[in-house]
């Protein structure tokens, strides 16, 4: 599904992009993600393969499983959270974010993040590979 945007549709081209600030971040938040972490993740009912076979990782042109989207996501939700919000999440209304990259289990996930009123602004990178993998991201707010 890699490039097809995963269900026969338009792959996205062409949509809008948030664009983040071109300043030094207000915040960031380097979180730890733990080896086991997708096998873990798999209990909420994600059985794919992709996630905890090496074999499988291997013949879809990845070195090792690779952690689920959604826990990458949820990771940069919490890291806004902790870090911005004070772990309150009632003012959140809403999160954008392109994925531009998989995260490895036991790599570190580092957000960084811009508020501008309503809006935090952030983009999540994997330090130990040198690589964005949450890009134009966006999460607004009530207030």
């Amino acid at each position: 599904a890699r490039g097809d945007g995963g269900f026969g549709g338009p792959d996205g081209a062409g949509l809008p992009l948030h664009v983040v600030p071109d300043r030094t971040p207000d915040a960031s938040c380097a979180l730890d993600i733990r080896k086991d972490q997708a096998l873990l993740y798999r209990l909420n009912g994600d059985r794919n393969p992709l996630h905890a076979d090496p074999q499988m990782a291997i013949r879809v042109g990845f070195p090792v499983p690779i952690l689920h989207g959604l826990c990458t996501y949820g990771t940069a939700c919490y890291a806004i959270l902790k870090t911005m919000l004070d772990y309150d999440p009632d003012p959140v209304r809403g999160m954008d974010v392109r994925f531009s990259a998989p995260v490895l289990p036991g790599e570190t996930i580092t957000t960084n993040m811009w508020k501008d009123g309503p809006i935090i602004s952030f983009e999540c990178r994997v330090e130990e590979r040198d690589v964005t993998v949450l890009k134009s991201g966006k999460m607004t707010l009530a207030h």
